[in-house]
């Protein structure tokens, strides 16, 4: 019995077929930006932001200059870390201009590859540098967009499925899917064979490769790092907060464990591979084969476990010491 999905044959990245310019993963970040700015207004309409800022009003024109402020700066951190830290050719620090460059041989492609861990730093010092300028009380802020994000990024994450990239890893998981642009094996390989043979999937007359199911990780990534987060933020800590800067420190914390956990299901950026390995050779990114090869991205994660831990201990000894 075949026991996997096809990804859905309807879904292309284009909203309009033949016209690039309009795709799925454009209007997803704009549905991102809209629900966190959907939840950011309920929470300045019931009042918990100016409680938490010790201020009394708060005006649209303030929380617009704030997203913008973000935003531009979660947009600049996001393409310069994608182009430094995960393009492996070097071009862009050869030739840094073409970071925001949205053309190649002439023809128009957008401002392809954005890193998360870069959007997340820089979106902070965008933030930061606001509430500096307009003298706010920065974890008041923050806290209340952290609180905003998670379900935003929900988008962020479908929009990576309908652009059917950012697969898993192969599994044999009933969970899994067939990705069409994913890498196909060869059935010369006993191992292929066997996961083939294991889902009884058929593979075409005289074919010499087959293309094998993946972990939709997107989709755990759209769950967990999205919806879950945000229930958790929302409903046990949003109205809770002993101190500013907890929510924050939770929302860093709570995206570096869902998020590291995740990376051993998606697999890891083929040129990149592995950053740490168990036994320091290179190793497959396609198989899970040991919970000692990391990712790039899990190593990025485990850094930002560890900031929101101390974001927790700072700001809760800093608020003891003033007595709230």
């Amino acid at each position: 019995m075949f026991m996997s999905l096809n990804y859905p044959s309807w879904i292309q990245p284009e909203i309009i077929p033949g016209f690039p310019l309009l795709r799925w993963y454009g209007l997803m970040y704009l549905f991102a930006f809209a629900t966190a700015w959907l939840i950011f207004r309920i929470q300045v309409k019931k009042g918990e932001l100016q409680k938490a800022a010790g201020i009394s009003t708060i005006t649209d024109d303030d929380v617009l200059s704030f997203f913008t402020w973000g935003i531009a700066g979660l947009l600049i951190g996001a393409r310069i870390f994608a182009a430094l830290v995960y393009d492996t050719k070097g071009i862009y620090w050869q030739k840094p201009w073409l970071i925001f460059w949205p053309i190649s041989d002439g023809k128009w492609t957008g401002l392809q590859g954005m890193s998360y861990h870069g959007g997340f730093i820089g979106g902070f010092i965008g933030m930061y540098a606001w509430t500096k300028k307009y003298k706010q009380p920065f974890f008041a802020w923050i806290d209340t967009m952290a609180a905003s994000i998670p379900l935003g990024y929900t988008f962020g994450r479908l929009g990576n499925f309908l652009n059917g990239e950012l697969f898993g890893r192969v599994t044999t998981s009933p969970l899994g899917m067939i990705f069409p642009g994913a890498e196909r094996f060869p059935l010369s390989e006993s191992w292929v064979r066997e996961v083939a043979e294991k889902l009884s999937l058929p593979a075409p007359e005289g074919a010499l490769t087959i293309n094998l199911p993946r972990h939709p990780s997107q989709l755990y990534e759209a769950l967990f790092e999205g919806i879950i987060l945000w229930l958790i933020i929302w409903f046990i800590f949003r109205k809770n907060r002993p101190f500013n800067g907890i929510i924050t420190a939770v929302y860093a914390i709570g995206y570096g464990v869902f998020r590291f956990v995740i990376e051993y299901f998606r697999e890891p950026d083929a040129d990149l591979g592995y950053r740490i390995t168990r036994d320091g050779n290179p190793s497959p990114t396609y198989l899970f084969e040991s919970a000692l090869n990391l990712s790039t991205g899990q190593i990025l994660c485990l850094l930002m476990i560890i900031a929101g831990i101390g974001i927790l201990i700072t700001q809760s000894i800093r608020s003891k010491k003033n007595g709230r």
